[in-house]
């Protein structure tokens, strides 16, 4: 149910979303999305976290395309996460976590794993890549940090140009071709 909710949300967006509307989209009532979840709200917040978990697959993925540089695997990683198509998702990213980080209920589980769920795999494919593991841990914090800020980025300016550039650079500080 939450894959269906996401896939719709991914395609409509998340303007003006109603329970009910969603629920006839993905073939459910809207009293069963109720009784699952307990309120929009915290099916929002599945949603994102359902999200996240694709993401995560998708680097898990990335990394174990023989032969593709942590660089081009990081490059690929961004253009799947910048996405025009999923900006509803990434502005529904950043307000979940704005409601976990100011105390409501229904988002506060949002924030458990929020980093630590990407810490393990980015640090594994630093130590892939050749660095210790006290470097592997910083670098991977310090990279989910840089996307999620040029994220934010991107939906505040739109510009694209500027924050693929700034990723680049970020890249640039770590590996070389």
């Amino acid at each position: 149910m939450v894959d269906a909710a996401l896939d719709h949300v991914a395609a409509h967006g998340i303007a003006d979303l109603s329970l009910r509307r969603l629920g006839g989209a993905i073939g459910v009532s809207h009293r069963m999305l109720i009784h699952h979840f307990g309120s929009k709200e915290q099916l929002l917040v599945e949603i994102v976290r359902a999200s996240e978990r694709r993401r995560r697959d998708l680097l898990a993925g990335l990394r174990q395309e023989p032969g593709l540089s942590p660089a081009d695997a990081a490059r690929r990683l961004w253009q799947q996460l910048a996405d025009p198509r999923l900006a509803g998702q990434e502005r529904l990213f950043f307000e979940i976590c704005g409601h976990a980080l100011r105390g409501r209920p229904e988002a506060l589980p949002f924030l458990e794993g929020l980093v630590a769920e990407w810490l393990e795999p980015l640090a594994a494919a630093e130590e892939a890549a050749g660095a210790d593991a006290a470097t592997a841990r910083s670098r991977a914090r310090l990279g989910l940090a840089t996307v999620r800020g040029l994220l934010l980025d991107l939906l505040a300016t739109g510009d694209r140009a500027g924050v693929d550039a700034a990723l680049e650079e970020f890249l640039g500080l770590y590996y070389t071709e």
